[in-house]
């Protein structure tokens, strides 16, 4: 029987059609009661639930906008039988918002008044806080992505240059030279210049008493001339364009030689001791000698000496005409560089400048070939130093210490650089970037000081005599292929622009 009752109350319980006590106004009676404009029913009415039949109740709509002629925006939320909700801005965040905003507009360089502190201190005593109650507002740091979706990569673009010092470049340079020739009875003497290379690709070298001259393009050696035993070739310098080579020798002769049928041309005697430095200038060979005088010849009359130099007071063993053919570079064993104008043009034998700031004798001697105005110059052992000269304002560019006895230089205009060729105590070669004089190689392998370099026709490859008998090829200086085509295009499409 109990179990009857119990099944009979929870019918009741769960029976939907029962009338529910204590609960929440139902939304359409409240929708009814808004059209109607009478008050809110109470809560704890009974209420009959509205059956399916009953049509009564479900008559009303949805109520719209309220009518009227001045319908202003509601700023407080409707009654509680409205479906819409309009929240109301406190006036103290309004103020807070406010001042915030004047705050933020105000210019860089005003400063707070007492007012402003009064203001924002009553504020923070209200509970409200100024930085949290900002308009707009980033709350928090931003997360980090999770791991495995981290970019690693920090920078992609940067518009900051990179120095040249820290670039990286495709450059390949041997460490070994690209061919050895063995040079016995080169003489081990710092003074003497031994060695040249021809615009025709001929390398003239002097071993002792002999003159060879071995054609890079093919290879082959040829004996050129000789002098007496008791005698030795003390200098040798190619004409800049052709065949004519001029030989200096210790009985302080000058021959000059046609190379390609192989006769002495001439045999010109001025000096009174051994000529150890010689240099080009067209038809006009100058010529150093161990009195410490200059000479120039005109190789195309019978009277050569047309001018004579005299500053040095010891050996001249550095000679270089400038490429523009205006200024004549001399260095000496008493530490002095003087460069002297064209004789020609000039017809004066004083010099432009003396240049007194190496410590020891002057043989290495070099103009560079894209600026005509500019010289190098190295010092021997007792100084050590390449300096650079601007010889249009006679001052001193820049003054590098190598540690090392500087015995040769020369440019190449291929990667602007300046070679240089060292003695006591490392016997190496060094490529320098000109202007900034930066280290960019050694080049090691000489057992004995480098006496001489030379460059090739193309500026590609240096030759250093030493005095270990060895001649060595470095090709230290060959352009890249690509850049080579690009450049021969360019110059051949001026070319035919030029020809139409």
């Amino acid at each position: 029987m109990s179990q009857f009752m119990f099944e009979n109350d929870l019918g009741k319980v769960l029976k939907l059609d029962m009338p529910i006590t204590n609960a929440p106004m139902p939304r359409w009676q409240r929708k009814v009661s808004s059209s109607s404009g009478s008050g809110s029913t109470s809560a704890n009415t009974s209420l009959t639930p509205m059956k399916a039949g009953n049509k009564s109740l479900s008559t009303s709509k949805t109520p719209g906008k309220t009518p009227g002629k001045n319908t202003k925006a509601q700023n407080t939320p409707s009654k509680a039988g409205g479906d819409r909700y309009i929240p109301i801005r406190n006036k103290q965040q309004l103020e807070v918002a406010s001042f915030l905003i004047s705050k933020e507009n105000a210019p860089c360089h005003t400063t707070p008044t007492e007012k402003d502190h009064q203001k924002a201190w009553s504020m923070n005593l209200n509970g409200y806080d100024i930085n949290e109650a900002k308009i707009v507002h980033l709350v928090g740091k931003p997360l980090n992505a999770p791991e495995g979706y981290q970019n690693n990569l920090k920078v992609l673009y940067s518009q900051k240059t990179t120095p040249v010092s820290t670039k990286k470049t495709t450059r390949y340079m041997s460490s070994v030279p690209d061919k050895i020739l063995d040079a016995p009875e080169i003489r081990n003497d710092f003074y003497l210049n031994l060695i040249d290379w021809s615009s025709q690709n001929h390398v003239a070298v002097a071993l002792h008493n002999n003159v060879y001259l071995w054609n890079a393009a093919t290879g082959d050696i040829v004996l050129l001339m000789q002098v007496e035993s008791e005698e030795h070739i003390s200098s040798v310098s190619w004409i800049k364009e052709g065949n004519f080579l001029a030989v200096g020798a210790s009985d302080a002769k000058v021959q000059l030689w046609d190379v390609e049928s192989q006769k002495r041309l001439r045999n010109m005697a001025s000096h009174t001791s051994r000529v150890a430095s010689l240099s080009w200038n067209n038809h006009v060979l100058s010529s150093g000698a161990r009195s410490g005088h200059i000479h120039h010849h005109d190789v195309r009359v019978a009277e050569h000496h047309i001018a004579t130099l005299s500053g040095h007071s010891q050996e001249v063993c550095g000679l270089k005409w400038s490429p523009d053919g205006k200024y004549l570079a001399s260095g000496a064993n008493d530490n002095l560089v003087y460069v002297w104008p064209n004789v020609q043009e000039s017809r004066d034998s004083t010099p432009v400048h003396c240049f007194t700031q190496h410590q020891g004798a002057v043989k290495a001697l070099a103009w560079c070939p894209w600026q005509t105005n500019i010289l190098a110059s190295g010092g021997g052992t007792s100084d050590r130093h390449i300096r650079i000269w601007n010889v249009s304002s006679g001052s001193c560019l820049s003054s590098l210490d190598t540690e090392s006895q500087v015995c040769s230089l020369v440019f190449a205009p291929n990667y602007k650089e300046l070679v240089s060729g060292h003695g006591y105590a490392q016997n190496q070669l060094v490529l320098w970037k000109y202007p900034s004089m930066v280290k960019v190689a050694e080049l090691r392998g000489h057992q004995g000081r480098v006496l001489n370099l030379a460059l090739s026709p193309d500026g590609s490859t240096v030759v250093s005599a030493a005095a270990d008998e060895t001649l060595r090829f470095w090709k230290c200086c060959a352009v890249d292929p690509a850049k080579k085509e690009r450049t021969a295009t360019k110059s051949t499409s001026i070319i035919h622009q030029g020809i139409r």
